[in-house]
């Protein structure tokens, strides 16, 4: 049996490289509601407190990746309460209303789906007490179903929630009306899921929860439904991504250097290139998808 990842294993942020800063800063900050939390040079830190969420880095001489090559389907954002997600996806109706792409129910959550101003997915998404999720023989319940924004608004969008959400962009996104929001999950493109199964369950060590056929698998650390998910929905067959626009890196984070070490030690002995820092380890995926692991602070 593979080694596993620590049960206490998340998702840090992740980086993407962006054409025009200004707008994506905007985007992240004014629609999303995250707070910029840090901001030097071509570099602007998003997140919510002290928590990292999403990282701009400018990178005006590259281009768009072209369709169906490997790469990030979503960044998700998760929120700690149906109030929070509402008044999130409330500023986005309102700021950025071309850029909802559509919602569902997946029983272990309700999710708000997006698209930035240079393509990248976002998801918005709360999830579900874990005594309501349902597992089969190790494989967790989801499925898609329909979630009218309206009606969830309609229930969950509060006075303060309206409030905050018009004001964003001047609100602190500490402000603790606007509850707590982390990456939860990151959802990639990739060239096939058999090859990504081998990469992410047998060598980096999270467990498969769920799959769907050959297209799709979603794989995660304690039981979680799923930190990461790798589909070819868009990018079957896809090699190795070259130097573009969008995913810079996903960021994960283990419980300590110890952890960091026998991961480290793990991909080295299957042959996986890293970058070691002394800080954090790097290394890439078979679609040249950074993974960066931290320990958490």
């Amino acid at each position: 049996m593979p080694e596993l990842l620590p049960a206490d294993s998340a998702m840090g942020a992740v980086t993407l490289r962006v054409a025009d800063l200004d707008a994506m800063t905007a985007y992240y900050r004014d629609a999303v509601t995250l707070a910029v939390l840090a901001a030097e040079g071509g570099r602007v830190i998003l997140g919510r407190g002290a928590t990292p969420s999403v990282i701009l880095e400018h990178a005006p001489e590259l281009k768009h990746a072209s369709p169906g090559e490997a790469g990030l389907f979503h960044t998700a954002i998760l929120f700690d309460s149906q109030e929070a997600l509402a008044a999130a996806v409330y500023s986005v109706a309102r700021r950025a209303p071309g850029t909802f792409t559509g919602s569902a129910d997946h029983l272990v959550s309700q999710a708000f789906y997006f698209t930035d101003p240079e393509g990248n997915g976002v998801e918005l998404y709360w999830d579900r007490d874990r005594s309501q999720w349902s597992w089969t023989h190790g494989q967790v319940e989801m499925d898609t179903l329909f979630l009218d924004p309206n009606a969830f608004l309609r229930e969950h969008l509060t006075d303060r929630g309206a409030a905050l959400a018009e004001a964003a962009a001047d609100t602190p996104g500490d402000d603790p009306r606007f509850g707590d929001a982390t990456v939860g999950h990151v959802h990639l493109s990739v060239g096939d899921v058999a090859t990504a199964r081998a990469f992410y369950v047998d060598r980096l060590g999270f467990e498969a929860t769920a799959s769907v056929g050959s297209s799709a698998l979603f794989v995660s650390a304690g039981g979680y439904h799923h930190h990461m998910a790798m589909n070819t929905w868009n990018s079957r067959g896809a090699g190795a991504r070259r130097l573009a626009l969008g995913l810079g890196e996903v960021e994960l984070r283990l419980p300590g250097a110890d952890d960091i070490g026998a991961l480290t030690e793990r991909m080295r002995h299957y042959g996986v290139q890293t970058r070691d820092d002394g800080r954090s380890v790097a290394f890439d995926d078979p679609w040249a998808n950074a993974v960066r692991v931290v320990a958490e602070p």
